[in-house]
């Protein structure tokens, strides 16, 4: 098997400030980087062209009347100017010692949705919105903290209901944070509806597993291994991402017929477009398209192949993130420039993709630097970006550095984007190695929701990442059993 994915060397990956005359792509911005709370402000750009439906009720105020809404013992509630204002006196200890919010809403697992509302506050602080259970566990399909000041803002998270329940609930938590005013108004929580719907998730039932992935064939050839069975029923038999890279000789086949099987069983594709030029610095999956010219050909194929079906497809793993390691200005903005045509491709060619740009991961490129990269290679043409590709840093460091790029998106650019997490070996963390490492351990299998939109197996389990580590005969891409079982075991 040709090489699929590994990582530039170094451990762990450094922030490189970059020195290029091309400074609105990629130099290290000189502003504030976002706080590691991953605090969110405005979304300001639209990232659905479908119907909606509306669950919120009197989320204007128009009435005067604050009606469902509730709040608890140490909020004070009033509609004032025609908003809802919400006052907090002092001596709350956590967030939800001061709640407000709308009960009885119902939530669809799968289905995306966007809670948006304008807000401000008498001082600048950061409070907590949630989508949650509206009973114990209270479990959050969103959960945000969102930076308020005394300016009014529009603010808008979309996201992909982790929950099915008649008995969800919108909540604003307060407290913690001394005497406080907030002010409240144009609260929406919208699901999309129409043939575009609420995307491919809702349009399948469940994630394809892939018969043919490496772990698939070794179980079925090696059914006397000992190993075989556990392989099976912990990785073989989990939806993961097949890569596609220059190893696919007709790339609009092999796309369209691996998303052909999925359709046919309603499941929802996980594919990863990894064939850019200079593809891992040369390292141990080097290779890729050989010009320019050769992968705008490759990927028009390859969004071509998906065709109207539903699927999600990750864009070249590390190619921002590496940057870095390109000789020139010239070599950089060709990437760029190649990276947004391959946007544009999967936005025009493949109406039902989520197409997620790669991101890094927590401890490699500062998150401001990422934002101006993802900006410029063209996120706010598809769906979002994805973090932790093939690495091993846990779901909730990286979801504090995905919220603190769609800070610095916002901040810069006035919009975010829903972002997904590889969980594929991060169950024990990152021990600051890159390169099959020992000890990891792998994570939450392939959902929707989770902390991130979607929580998603990219790195196959068990496929080395070159040879290097625990498994030191392995080219990058070859699955090894004995990585495989040291991932179920985490040994």
């Amino acid at each position: 098997m040709l090489p699929r994915k590994t990582t530039l060397p170094g451990s762990p990956r450094r922030f490189l400030p970059i020195a290029l005359t091309l400074a609105s792509v990629f130099t290290v911005s000189c502003g504030p980087v976002a706080s590691a709370e991953g605090t969110d402000t405005p979304f300001l750009a639209s990232i659905s062209q479908s119907a909606t439906t509306e669950s919120i009720v009197n989320g204007a105020f128009s009435s005067g009347s604050t009606t469902p809404w509730w709040n608890s013992a140490n909020t004070q509630s009033r509609v004032e100017n025609g908003l809802w204002r919400l006052d907090v006196g002092g001596g709350t200890a956590n967030a939800w010692d001061a709640l407000a919010g709308q009960s009885g809403l119902a939530l669809v697992s799968g289905r995306a949705y966007t809670l948006s509302f304008t807000a401000s506050a008498s001082a600048s602080v950061s409070i907590r919105t949630t989508v949650q259970l509206d009973s114990a566990p209270y479990t959050a399909t969103l959960d945000r903290q969102v930076a308020l000041d005394g300016t009014s803002r529009r603010y808008s998270f979309p996201f992909t209901s982790s929950v099915s329940s008649a008995q969800g609930q919108v909540t604003f938590q307060l407290g913690g944070r001394g005497a406080l005013t907030v002010r409240l108004d144009d609260i929406s929580l919208t699901s999309e509806t129409g043939s575009t719907g609420s995307g491919p998730i809702a349009m399948t039932n469940g994630f394809y597993t892939d018969p043919n992935s490496n772990p698939a064939v070794w179980a079925r050839n090696n059914g006397g291994d000992g190993r075989a069975a556990l392989i099976q029923s912990n990785i073989a038999s989990r939806p993961m991402a097949r890569w596609f890279g220059n190893w696919n000789p007709d790339i609009a086949s092999a796309v369209s017929s691996y998303v052909g099987a999925a359709a046919a069983a309603n499941k929802l594709p996980i594919l990863v477009a990894y064939n850019i030029p200079g593809r891992d610095c040369g390292s141990h999956s080097g290779g890729g398209a050989g010009t320019p010219d050769a992968y705008r050909s490759w990927i028009s194929a390859f969004a071509s192949g998906l065709g109207n079906r539903p699927a999600i497809v990750i864009i070249e793993p590390d190619a921002l993130a590496q940057l870095d390691c390109l000789p020139n200005d010239l070599a950089r903005q060709t990437r760029v420039d190649l990276l947004r045509y391959a946007t544009e491709q999967l936005r025009d060619r493949a109406s039902n993709t989520w197409a997620y740009m790669d991101g890094g991961n927590a401890r490699w490129i500062a998150p401001d630097t990422m934002a101006q990269r993802l900006q410029s290679a063209g996120v706010g043409n598809i769906r979002g970006f994805v973090a932790n590709v093939s690495n091993f840093y846990i779901t909730a460091e990286t979801v504090t550095y995905g919220n603190a790029v769609n800070a610095a998106l916002s901040s810069r650019y006035g919009y975010t984007r829903p972002f997904a997490v590889d969980t594929s070996r991060n169950g024990n963390g990152s021990n600051g190695e890159w390169c099959n490492p020992g000890g990891r351990k792998l994570g939450t299998p392939t959902q929707a929701g989770g902390g991130a939109e979607l929580l998603l197996w990219v790195k196959v389990p068990g496929d080395s990442d070159g040879q290097c580590g625990i498994a030191p005969g392995a080219p990058a891409g070859q699955f090894d059993p004995e990585i495989a079982w040291r991932l179920i075991h985490g040994t």
